[in-house]
């Protein structure tokens, strides 16, 4: 699984620009489900049919990364920007993003002024290499990312956009893994979830699962210090979410999930997270209401160059699915 991490997360796909992430997926999954369709956001949805004893689940992942778009090019040729998604000035400044036409940059900012600490965003520029706004290479409105690629941490393994193209490699392992099952299983690989989760609210409204499950990543709390004390660390398992900013999970949703890791004898923990939601609150509230819940990978540094993750817990993750989809619905 880890070649096919590697190809997702150094793959360029910005919120509403996944295409080439859309076109690597349904590569990978093609040969594995009865059918595959890409609807009018972007979604890629994979059908993998049940033997028609059990229900219509909707699991779900979302292709895109957070980035960074043209906004005005000064008359020396740099080149201002606006944040695509939940991206952090402090983060960006020294690191080197790449736009969708290939042109690389370096993202620097104008002198802060008194009592400024961190760059506003308005402060940030990225120099393109360009000698005024003529020869410059980006047009306003290019999206950029991060150009970092995967690499192994001692055990562990750190890239840019692990959120959520672990989840991303988590269903697509499962799929090629799951032989049979009772449940019609809708596979959907969402867009621009780091812009309000808009792909899942189009993609559950069209599918209208009885159940849903969305594979994302969630804060680690292993690290020295952290800024959000979380009960999670690398390497102890998939998390199996409580509540995050939007939504609490449905109880027997999440307790099917903790039942089945411990039949099978496989390491979890639970995850309540303060701030910020997933796919899965796009499912639980579709239509007249949805049972969902939310398998998390514990990542240190999410949003940054360099998010972190263990693995291990992309293994059990499947692991995990897999028994889970072999098994009828508790209820």
């Amino acid at each position: 699984m880890n070649e096919c991490l590697r190809q997702l997360v150094e793959t360029f796909g910005p919120s509403g620009h996944e295409h080439r992430v859309r076109a690597l997926i349904a590569d990978l999954v093609g040969g594995h489900v009865d059918e595959l369709r890409t609807d009018a956001m972007g979604n890629l949805v994979a059908l993998k049919r049940g033997d028609g004893t059990g229900q219509r689940l909707m699991l779900a992942a979302h292709m895109d990364e957070i980035g960074l778009m043209a906004s005005y090019i000064d008359e020396k040729g740099f080149v201002r920007v606006q944040p695509i998604g939940g991206v952090s000035p402090w983060l960006e400044v020294g690191g080197r993003v790449q736009f969708q036409n290939g042109s690389l940059g370096v993202v620097s900012h104008d002198k802060l002024g008194h009592g400024e600490a961190v760059p506003p965003m308005e402060k940030l520029f990225i120099d393109v290499g360009a000698a005024s706004r003529q020869d410059c290479p980006v047009g306003l409105g290019d999206v950029a990312c991060f150009v970092q690629p995967m690499v192994q941490v001692g055990g562990l393994l750190t890239a840019k956009a692990m959120d959520d193209r672990v989840g991303c490699a988590v269903l697509i392992e499962t799929l090629r893994r799951l032989a049979a099952t009772p449940h019609d299983c809708y596979v959907v690989f969402s867009a621009q979830e780091e812009v309000g989760t808009r792909g899942a609210v189009t993609a559950a409204y069209g599918v209208a699962p009885d159940v849903g499950l969305a594979v994302d990543v969630t804060l680690a709390g292993d690290v020295p210090e952290p800024a959000v004390r979380m009960a999670t660390a690398l390497g102890a398992g998939p998390a199996i979410k409580v509540k995050d900013g939007g939504m609490i999970a449905t109880p027997w949703v999440k307790d099917w999930m903790i039942d089945v890791a411990q039949a099978e004898g496989l390491p979890w923990q639970l995850e309540v997270l303060p701030g910020g939601t997933t796919d899965a609150r796009a499912i639980q509230t579709s239509r007249d209401g949805v049972p969902a819940g939310c398998l998390s990978i514990p990542c240190r540094y999410v949003h940054s160059p360099s998010e972190t993750v263990s693995p291990a817990d992309l293994g059990h993750a499947v692991d995990l699915l897999v028994a889970m989809l072999r098994r009828p619905l508790p209820r």
